[in-house]
């Protein structure tokens, strides 16, 4: 679920690019931002998404089972994890006032794209909800420590953080027939 959620926000990404810049090229991708050796693995003239870290959304969390019916059965399935991406946006380019203009684009798209369904936007895939996307500001020895545990020097970069992908194992914890019969007789009058 994680990899369908962001291949659908660099998907959307690259179209807006190339409906505001003339790209014919897709430029963002799913990267490391550095392999093992520190090399850079985002192209050069491109932006990658990077998935630095996530968290359960504890607030809505269900403690209960979710009981679902299927073929003539009620199916007990345990509650959904619902996590929180944090996506950091990295900008590579030689020259950095188009690091700067390419992140600016991320940056607008983001602005009037908030929040993805799967009415508002078809492609994205209909197991996910809703995807809300909000502009995380880190303080400078946040960022530090992001650029550090990545193992790169730092380029021009956003964190959003994405809300609310739900992942549900389809596994069922017990089955049961349907309640067919509802005896509501009153015993000893």
């Amino acid at each position: 679920m994680l990899d369908v959620a962001l291949k659908f926000l660099a998907g959307e990404v690259n179209a807006y690019l190339k409906s505001r810049t003339g790209l014919t090229d897709d430029i963002v991708e799913l990267n490391p931002v550095v392999d093992e050796a520190g090399k850079y693995l985002i192209s050069d003239g491109g932006v990658s998404i990077v998935l630095i870290n996530m968290e359960e959304e504890t607030a809505t969390r269900e403690q209960t089972y979710e009981y679902q019916y299927h073929a003539g059965q009620h199916v007990k399935l345990q509650p959904e994890l619902k996590l929180n991406l944090y996506l950091m946006f990295a900008a590579n380019f030689k020259l950095y006032d188009q690091a700067l203009k390419y992140l600016s684009h991320v940056l607008t798209f983001f602005q009037s794209h908030k929040l993805f369904t799967p009415q508002s936007h078809p492609a994205l895939d209909s197991s996910i909800q809703r995807l809300a996307l909000d502009m995380q500001s880190l303080s400078f020895d946040q960022l530090n420590q992001v650029w550090a545990y990545i193992g790169g020097k730092h380029l021009p970069s956003v964190v959003y953080k994405a809300r609310l992908i739900a992942i549900q194992d389809q596994s069922q914890d017990g089955v049961q027939p349907p309640i067919s019969i509802v005896n509501t007789s009153a015993g000893g009058m």
